[in-house]
């Protein structure tokens, strides 16, 4: 794995850091928005969420950033950055609290909503996560935290989570493919799971715990099911399917595991390519023209996730099925 070296001496060090965390950007009256971020920042992100459809947590992929020296007022929204490779020494401040190590792949940044922070070193490459703070307060009211207003998410200079990192990595796996439909669901899957990770391990308040809801009702599933149903050949959010039965999509990916026994991803899925097969068997449309009927962004992709859950690809399923009709003609014939 590729390690990035550390610069030979730091330009700031942590004294002066904390002196300039005091007197950070006193006349920026309101917080860095996720769409004004950009703007402030030095760099441009090599790839970002941003040019696609998702809701949810905003993605940005960054190369690494030598000699960096910066100091920033506070964001509107919480910040994560994860570390995919390299390691840097890097030097950060908020609220006049100053932090300096090296950084290396598998790490996580987390910095919340309201600090002002500052930057001092060689920045390695990162997946910089931002999460609106609508989302912590959407996932906190839905896992029993009352009030919600009592979630506070910590500042973390550096650590190692299992969950940030998973969700990481899938993010950056999704932002490299080629964009589908059934990403919209996958991110909103993410969103829901990294906010909720939050606020079960990263609040600073010690509230009561989390409730184990009701599964849906026949009625309610069977609406959903009919929905899914309905729209396979258009992109389904995780708040499309919790609108059909009047909850958060955070109450929805619980009493829709409950109910079923698999998340709404999967079973979404399950749908696309139990319709796939139905329209190979049952016509002689073509396999790229299914692919697109089932909901799937392309042939490629649609090959894919046939073979992986039937073991087969749709040719050759395809092929069997042409081979058993002809069977059946001769015989019928005879």
């Amino acid at each position: 794995m590729a390690r990035f070296p550390p610069p030979p001496r730091l330009r700031s060090r942590p004294a002066r850091l904390a002196r300039a965390l005091e007197t950070a950007m006193p006349h920026r009256s309101h917080p860095i928005t996720i769409d004004s971020v950009l703007r402030a920042l030095p760099v441009t992100p090599s790839m970002s969420t941003r040019q696609r459809e998702w809701s949810g947590v905003t993605v940005d992929l960054y190369n690494p950033v030598p000699n960096c020296s910066a100091t920033y007022s506070a964001f509107d929204h919480h910040a994560l950055y994860y570390v995919p490779v390299g390691s840097a020494r890097l030097v950060q401040g908020r609220d006049g609290v100053v932090h300096e190590a090296v950084i290396s792949a598998g790490m996580s940044l987390i910095m919340p909503a309201g600090h002002d922070s500052s930057w001092d070193g060689d920045v390695p490459a990162s997946a910089r996560m931002r999460m609106p703070t609508a989302l912590i307060t959407a996932a906190a009211e839905e896992m029993g935290k009352r009030p919600a207003s009592q979630v506070e998410i910590r500042n973390v200079f550096q650590m190692r989570d299992p969950l940030i990192e998973r969700v990481a990595l899938m993010f950056i796996s999704e932002l490299e493919r080629r964009a589908h439909p059934a990403q919209v669901l996958i991110a909103d899957a993410l969103s829901c799971a990294l906010a909720a990770h939050m606020v079960r391990s990263l609040n600073a308040f010690d509230v009561a715990g989390s409730y184990d809801p009701p599964p849906l009702g026949r009625a309610q599933l069977n609406r959903v099911m009919a929905f899914i149903e309905d729209n396979l050949e258009r992109p389904i959010a995780l708040s499309d399917l919790a609108a059909v039965v009047n909850v958060s999509r955070f109450h929805f990916a619980r009493l829709f595991k409950r109910s079923t026994g698999m998340t709404a991803i999967a079973y979404v899925e399950q749908c696309r390519l139990r319709r796939a097969q139905s329209l190979i068997a049952g016509s002689d449309i073509p396999l790229s023209q299914i692919a697109l009927i089932a909901g799937f962004a392309d042939q490629s992709h649609f090959t894919r996730r046939f073979h992986k859950h039937f073991g087969h690809t749709p040719a050759a399923f395809a092929r069997e099925q042409g081979r058993r009709r002809s069977q059946r003609q001769i015989n019928g014939r005879g």
